[in-house]
């Protein structure tokens, strides 16, 4: 067993091309049920419902590769906090600029609400893109390309409209946009590692508090009138420490060559989640929506399985190669996420003259699968002209 892990970035990979894809599924018409979400009060969970968890389950697999990573090179604690705390403030902010762009006020131009998502594409990219020199092409300094985009952002705030034109209102947090929701979920699960000292007790016992959280909010304290809930939704944090969980019992078996236990012990917990989670289904249903601990518990066990597959094809048989047009994603995944801000202001109007036999059915899945494989073959190209994001 070794420390890098294919399979972690192969499952990334095929989770972002999965979730352009879904997420490019507004454009069609007639789109199968089961490829969409289900609605907030339905018992049930489509392709689209299991797309983000399975990005958060990634996300928590990372953790302690990263931070063992910056461990090995030295860093010390203090520093870590922050690159920890510096990662969750550009994930919120650009979460929080991309859940505003889905609320400017209806009289508002298209046009205009077009060059403010063009804008905050570019912004990001310029303050968060990996800067290989001190200056690019050799003139301009690095921090003035990051200044640029810290003052469009600031100018995008500040022209921002919201509401409605009786009753205007200004960017707020809503629900963090999904950059967002990653973001306060990396960091709690990043506090938790990085204190646990890789005491695996220490993350089981945390991931059943966050579980017991995630149900409590189906039960708050003092019943269902005027009761209270202890906090939001622990759903995200309970989803990313089970990926946690997942590679702390490959870091703790892989140097006793113990790769047979280590996929048994996955196997058996995806086994235990998905058991929950069918258990206590009658209690609060399947909803991605209402992130119900059924929900939360069926993903993770998706999450656990789907890994497993992984691990077996990439790092234990070494099939790699037919992963191989994907990989950009699993590298520059922020600069894939990103691309279809980009994409979507400009050939918007060219997808609406689509015919409706290319936007619907079979031919208009294949249509969305073809776009999420451009984005992805996009991104590739961007890595070899030096644009990468990377926070």
């Amino acid at each position: 067993m070794k420390n890098r892990l294919a399979s972690i970035d192969i499952f990334r990979a095929l989770t972002m091309f999965l979730m352009i894809f879904v997420n490019d599924l507004w454009s069609l018409h007639d789109v199968p049920a089961w490829l969409e979400h289900t609605r907030a009060n339905e018992d049930g969970m489509g392709l689209s419902d299991v797309v983000f968890p399975a990005f958060l389950f990634i996300v928590g697999l990372s953790i302690p590769l990263a931070i063992r990573a910056r461990i090995k090179k030295g860093d010390s604690k203090s520093t870590i906090l922050m690159h920890i705390f510096k990662r969750t403030l550009a994930l919120v902010v650009m979460g929080f600029f991309m859940v505003n762009l889905e609320s400017f006020r209806k009289d508002v131009p298209d046009i205009i609400k077009d060059i403010w998502q063009v804008l905050m594409a570019i912004a990001i990219i310029l303050i968060w893109n990996v800067y290989e020199k001190e200056k690019v092409f050799k003139t301009i300094p690095v921090w003035l390309l990051q200044g640029i985009g810290i003052g469009i952002l600031i100018a995008l705030a500040v022209v921002y409209k919201g509401g409605t034109a009786e009753n205007p209102v200004w960017m707020s947090p809503r629900w963090w946009g999904i950059l967002g929701l990653i973001g306060w979920a990396y960091l709690l699960c990043s506090l938790i590692y990085l204190w646990s000292g890789e005491k695996v007790w220490i993350i089981v016992i945390s991931l059943l508090i966050l579980h017991a959280l995630n149900a409590q909010e189906f039960f708050p304290v003092g019943g269902n009138s005027g009761g209270f809930r202890i906090i939001v939704s622990a759903s995200n944090h309970a989803l990313v420490l089970s990926g946690v969980l997942a590679t702390l019992v490959y870091l703790k078996l892989k140097d006793d060559n113990r790769e047979g236990l280590f996929i048994g012990i996955l196997l058996m917990l995806a086994v235990v989640y998905i058991a929950y989670g069918f258990i206590t289904r009658p209690l609060w249903g399947i909803s991605k929506i209402m992130a119900t601990p059924s929900w939360v518990a069926i993903c993770a066990g998706i999450g656990f399985s789907f890994f497993t597959l992984m691990y077996i094809l990439a790092d234990k048989y070494k099939l790699t190669s037919w992963s191989s047009i994907i990989m950009p994603a699993g590298r520059s995944t922020l600069t894939c996420y990103l691309l279809p801000y980009l994409i979507y202001p400009i050939f918007y109007p060219l997808i609406k003259q689509l015919p409706d036999t290319l936007t619907g059915g079979l031919a208009g899945i294949i249509k969305s699968l073809l776009f999420a494989l451009v984005i992805i073959i996009l991104t590739g190209l961007l890595e070899k002209i030096k644009i990468r994001l990377k926070i």
